[in-house]
This record gives structure tokens, sequence and C-alpha cells, in this order.
């Protein structure tokens, strides 16, 4: 079994019954790479086949952002997320492990969580919020989409018009507006959110480990359906990533300008 040792990009802590996994790339606004995306993936298994734990925390390092998504630098540097010991960029594997695994998952929120880490905390269990989180999209922006359990399932958190807004305009929305779409569970000061994360995760302490997993199992079934939709909308993004649009999103990014994305467009 993975060692918590190896991590690079990611911190893995035991606090009584709690898996605290914090995803450790502060540098970058905790945007996840494809080595990332791997390690998440050990961490929550170890969270999941450790009897002690029941509940995890998933966090962001630093005060300025929970997650930002995928390393949009990255992938205009190589033209990929980067290399994993698997030689796959995991993503989807990811979000159906977080929604799989039969412990709750407790998102907190402690910035900026955008794109891809938007994606995280809306597939997480529940969102604790600090008052300076700060949600939104930004596929359309820098040239890349979720067309799976990042579209699919959000609708059904926030309802279809909302979502529809949140990622044709790639508004930003603060902790209050949040809260008030269902988006979030509660809204805390920045200082006290790991202890309200961890109070969360302690009253789960007391419950039935075999009725939460029941109950998880049971919610997830009303939208499982939706992971054919994520494997369809995988694949479709690893050919659009590497297309001239989804590149000059990218480049964009990386440069600090405005994408031109019509010059690149092939259908009408």
């Amino acid at each position: 079994m993975t060692s918590p040792s190896t991590f690079e990009d990611i911190t893995y802590e035991l606090q009584r019954s709690t898996a605290v996994i914090t995803i450790n790339r502060p540098e970058r606004f905790n945007a996840f790479r494809a080595r990332t995306v791997e390690e998440l993936i050990r961490a929550f298994r170890l969270a999941w086949a450790d009897r002690q734990v029941q509940a995890v925390i998933l966090t962001g390092a630093g005060e300025k952002a929970f997650c930002t998504g995928g390393d949009v630098k990255q992938r205009a540097e190589t033209g990929d997320y980067g290399p994993s010991e698997s030689g796959m960029f995991e993503i989807g594997a990811l979000h159906k492990l977080i929604r799989d695994i039969p412990k709750p998952v407790i998102a907190a929120v402690n910035g900026v969580a955008v794109g891809g880490g938007h994606v995280l905390h809306v597939l997480c269990d529940v969102s604790i919020a600090s008052e300076t989180a700060r949600f939104g999209q930004a596929g359309p922006k820098v040239g890349s989409f979720d067309a799976g359990f990042g579209t699919a399932y959000l609708a059904r958190v926030v309802g279809e018009k909302k979502a529809r807004e949140i990622w044709f305009w790639c508004r930003i929305y603060d902790a209050q507006q949040a809260l008030a779409m269902n988006l979030v569970n509660k809204v805390v000061p920045a200082a006290d959110l790991m202890a309200e994360a961890m109070a969360w995760a302690d009253e789960i302490a007391s419950k039935s480990p075999t009725a939460i997993r029941f109950l998880k199992q049971s919610f997830n079934a009303d939208t499982d359906h939706q992971a054919g939709l994520s494997n369809l909308a995988m694949s479709a993004l690893d050919l659009f990533t590497a297309s001239p649009e989804g590149l000059e999103g990218a480049a964009a990014f990386a440069e600090k300008r405005t994408p031109d994305f019509n010059q690149h467009v092939t259908w009408h």
C-alpha cells in the first residue's frame, strides 16, 4: 500500500477518525497535473481501506485556492497534464472514486474553486466554505469543458438554469451566493474553516458506517447513469484539448491574453 510519505503534490493526514487530503500546489493555485490526480486517487483509496477512517476532508493548501482545476500552464508547456506512473490523466477515475468511497467526503473550500476544482467540490458529499471562497467555471474561457458529472450532476445540485449560467458565462460567485444556490452547505469565517469541517466529520464518527454506506450508494444510484456521459466527455476532452481551438485556450491563458477561438472553429 502506498505510504503517505511518497506523496509530492498532496498531503495525507489522519486526524481522529478523519482523513484530511490536501492538494499541496499553492504556487499553482492548487491546480492539478496528472501526478496530482494520481496521488489523490491513491489517497482516497487509502482512506477507503482504513477502517479507522469514517470521513474524508478534501481541501487546498494556503489561503488563496481550494483548487483551480487542470494545470493550464502545464498544458500550454507540454500539450498535456504531464507524466504519471500510469501514463494516463485519470481525472474521470478520481471523480468516480469521490462518489464511490463509502464514507462522506467533505470539501473544505478555503479559497478559489474554479474549473476542475469547482467540479471536485461539487462531487463531494457536502461543502463547507470559507467566507473568502469563490466559485465558478472557466472551461469555455481556456479551451476546456466537463460535459459529464461537472455539468449533469451540477444541474441536479443547483438546477438547470443556474448550471447553464455557471458554465456558459463563467462568472465568479462569492460564498454567500454559493450558499443561496445550495452549492455549499455552510459558510464560516476563514479562521474557522478546518475546525468546522472537522466538527462535521466528528459527527459522522458516532453514526453507523454501514448505514452511511448504504445511504451514499442510494443517493448515488439516482445519478450513476451520468458516469457514461462522463466517460464520453473525457474521451471528447482528450481530442478537444489537442485541437487548435483547445490549444489556443491554453496558450492564451499562459500568455495572459484574450483567446481568439473563432479562427479555429470548424463547424457552424
